[in-house]
């Protein structure tokens, strides 16, 4: 019996490693995002997931309405930010 609590223990150190290195960051930078989301107003300015530099021009719930020059508005969704430009 105590064999195979013995046996248990590198399984679970493995596990408990795991978790803190890639699971606990993983969430914490998951957090981070989605508080950075919520808080997109209207006249920041954003880079997209797919690097288009623009200013927010309206904000409907989950989705925007960004302005990326003078001629070109485009509505897209708030998780397409990538971050906020300072």
């Amino acid at each position: 019996m105590e064999f195979d609590l013995i046996g248990l223990l590198p399984i679970a150190v493995f596990f408990g490693i795991m978790y803190f290195m890639l699971i606990r960051p993983q969430q914490k930078q998951q957090k981070v995002r989605q508080e950075m989301l919520s808080s997109l107003n209207k006249g920041d300015k954003i880079i997209t997931i797919g690097g288009m530099y623009g200013t927010i021009k309206e904000i409907k719930e989950d989705d925007l309405t960004v302005t990326f020059s003078d001629n070109v508005v485009i509505k897209m969704a708030r998780y397409g930010v990538e971050r906020i430009r300072e």
